[in-house]
């Protein structure tokens, strides 16, 4: 168990909090394309100027929590240690309790561009001897949401030793409200939302094809021109999380490093994968009964660090997982790609 964990989601709920102020006053303030300026390629993805106003902030939150609870810090953008920093600042690996993984700004390119709201995720792991910490060793797990401009409510959710919580801020006015997520019940995807993720270049057709196979497996062939099921291409993996979590989404794939072996077979690289750090708050969504699994159905255990592709799948419920997955399962076989 996490030492003072209640203390400890106050302490974190207050950093996402000043992340949020902080890179909402740069949107109000910064024109768009400003925002949307590359600066830097880390080793997980492109850093764009609104990325380094939350890493600044970021950092001097947490060499404050660190003062309590030592810890491993793990967030891209960090330039010390290729994406890890042990606080405080001086000790070494060894001498630290927790380890605990961030990402800033989990939907950048959604915000930068004030399309969707983007979140703060952070989870926590306890250390345990010299094993290295996995996304199923986290036992608290925050993430708050960044809104609009134009959005005056904004969400934050959580999960500590087991126990979940919700709020919902109104900008406007500071009233704090509670937040209980309720995942979709339903049993069919006929007009629900799904999706398999395919954000940037690269198999696009084949997530489409067999996203196309999966609803014709589950459903039958069209009978005719209505719409039967939706997509919502969702730049953010909390987002997508959410989503679920909400009850907007009856289930989710982001897939993306299955298709290596077709795009080297086109002579193309593996585009943008999902990272750990994007996937920190999976176990908030667990906890408020979503299905979250790898793609062979078991529980993600990727390591907590800034580069390892990450492939997952999320199901409102139980019911739709048993519908959906043996689908998606052949429908990627036809594919070549096994799981």
């Amino acid at each position: 168990m996490i030492r003072d964990a209640g203390r400890l989601l106050d302490e974190l709920r207050r950093a996402h909090a000043a992340i949020r102020d902080s890179v909402l006053a740069a949107c109000e303030q910064q024109a768009m394309d400003v925002l949307a300026t590359p600066v830097a390629e880390d080793a997980g993805d492109t850093i764009f100027a609104l990325d380094r106003v939350s890493e600044a902030t970021l950092v001097e939150h947490f060499e404050r929590i660190a003062e309590h609870w030592p810890c491993v810090l793990i967030a891209e953008g960090i330039a010390e240690g290729r994406g890890r920093l042990v606080l405080p600042r001086g000790r070494g690996a060894g001498d630290v309790e927790l380890t605990i993984i961030v990402d800033p700004i989990d939907g950048t390119r959604g915000l930068m561009y004030q399309k969707r709201p983007a979140w703060i995720l952070t989870g926590v792991a306890p250390v345990r001897g010299d094993a290295s910490a996995t996304l199923a060793d986290i036992e608290l797990a925050v993430q708050t949401e960044v809104p609009l401009v134009k959005q005056h409510l904004c969400d934050t959710l959580w999960v500590a030793n087991g126990a979940t919580g919700g709020e919902r801020l109104n900008r406007l006015t500071g009233e704090r409200t509670g937040l209980v997520p309720r995942p979709s019940r339903a049993a069919t995807i006929v007009h629900g939302y799904g999706s398999l993720a395919r954000f940037f270049q690269g198999a696009r057709d084949v997530s489409a094809a067999v996203d196309d196979r999966l609803v014709e497996r589950v459903l039958g062939a069209a009978a005719d021109s209505r719409a039967q099921v939706f997509e919502d291409q969702y730049i953010s993996t909390a987002g997508q999380l959410y989503e679920l979590m909400m009850g907007h989404d009856r289930w989710v794939a982001d897939l993306r490093p299955l298709f290596a072996s077709e795009l080297r077979a086109r002579g193309q690289p593996l585009s943008l994968c999902c990272h750990p750090y994007d996937l920190c708050t999976e176990s908030i969504a667990r906890a408020v009964g979503v299905v979250v699994t790898d793609p062979r159905g078991e529980r993600l255990t990727a390591p907590l660090d800034v580069t390892t592709d990450v492939a997952w799948i999320g199901f409102a419920n139980e019911s739709l997982r048993r519908l959906v997955y043996p689908a998606l399962r052949e429908s990627l076989a036809e594919r070549g790609i096994h799981v």
